[in-house]
């Protein structure tokens, strides 16, 4: 990741399934200012998409998107 990201919100979706991580997400990044940025871990694998359909539906910024084993990790500016 890069340094100059500023983490303003972690979201531990692990171990829930669709559509959960996203809710989780949505609550987290709406007290945020604009150009905040919210890191979300999820096991779903469905997430994968689910993201990236969510963040093109709403304006936000899917600024990198990761894995680790079966932990994804989404880093999402929010618009």
């Amino acid at each position: 990741m890069s340094p100059l990201l500023e983490i303003a919100a972690i979201v531990d979706a692990r171990g829930l399934s669709c559509p959960m991580p996203i809710v989780r997400t949505a609550q987290a990044v709406k007290p945020l200012a604009s150009g905040q940025i919210v890191e979300v871990l999820a096991t779903d694998p469905g997430s994968v998409k689910d993201f990236a359909a969510w963040t093109r539906a709403t304006g936000n910024e899917l600024v990198e998107q990761t894995s680790d084993g079966a932990v994804y990790r989404f880093v999402i500016r929010h618009k």
